[in-house]
């Protein structure tokens, strides 16, 4: 597996596990899709600070976590003992024998539009025939009133903004699996409102985790003064006073595909 891969988006793992826990907690469901069985070798893509990794070596699979980020390849080695974890760059991944399933949850829309035909024909090439790939990314119009919003703030500020994600439809998707030699058994794209940890400071450390790339030309007070702008927008949608509690407008795909 290739390693030292090049990584755009600043990880904390304490900030990760701590107020964002619900990235892992919202995998279970995908894990009862990937369906696990003892002696299989299942390789778990973008596999962040490894819980998820962890519960598939659980089942008896020999489970492997791969992520492009030290800091959570650093922090999944300290936390987990069983799983192997490897830094390597989803689109350069190579594997020395083919596994019977890739799991993902929450990684792929961190790649490059023009990069996931890369990344499909590396999970392709990593699956023996008839092996599953079971993910779940953001799908279309996934948090799309924040994307809005912070875009529209930067702007006024002078700064060119742009998406950083990429969410794609049902069609574009399954139109790419197929491409890559796969045939889609389950495809599932829903609402998915996700209350953000932390209460009143739940969407500022949502930006801070996880929109690195919307600040990279920004101070800090900088940043600060558009986020403020951000929750000024956001507030009367989706913000509750009265729980105190920031709701995220989140839309997944969820999908099983087999190699053909």
């Amino acid at each position: 597996m290739t390693e030292e891969p090049t990584v755009s988006n600043r990880w904390d793992a304490d900030e990760y596990d701590g107020n964002h826990s619900f990235v892992h907690e919202y995998g279970s469901d995908v894990l009862e899709l990937l369906e696990p069985n003892p002696d299989e070798r299942i390789l778990d893509l973008g596999c962040g600070t490894g819980h998820l990794t962890d519960r598939i070596a659980a089942t008896g699979a020999e489970a492997v976590g791969v992520d492009a980020a030290p800091e959570m390849i650093e922090r999944a080695r300290d936390a987990h003992a069983s799983p192997t974890f490897r830094r390597v760059d989803a689109r350069e991944l190579t594997v020395e024998e083919p596994v019977d399933a890739v799991f993902s949850n929450a990684a792929l829309h961190w790649i490059d539009d023009e990069d996931q035909d890369d990344v499909l024909a590396s999970v392709r090439d990593a699956l023996r025939p008839g092996g599953r790939f079971v993910a779940e990314l953001g799908g279309a119009r996934n948090v799309e009133r924040i994307v809005e919003a912070t875009m529209d703030a930067l702007e006024e500020r002078g700064y060119d903004a742009a998406n950083p994600w990429y969410f794609p439809s049902i069609g574009e998707y399954a139109g790419r699996l197929e491409s890559h030699g796969f045939e889609v058994r389950f495809a599932r794209l829903f609402d998915r409102p996700t209350e953000l940890e932390d209460g009143e400071g739940g969407l500022q450390n949502w930006l801070g985790m996880f929109g690195d790339s919307f600040f990279a030309a920004c101070s800090e007070d900088e940043q600060a003064a558009v986020i403020d702008d951000v929750e000024s927008e956001l507030e009367s949608s989706l913000y509750d006073p009265e729980e105190e509690t920031w709701t995220a407008d989140y839309r997944r795909l969820r999908f099983r595909a087999v190699r053909v």
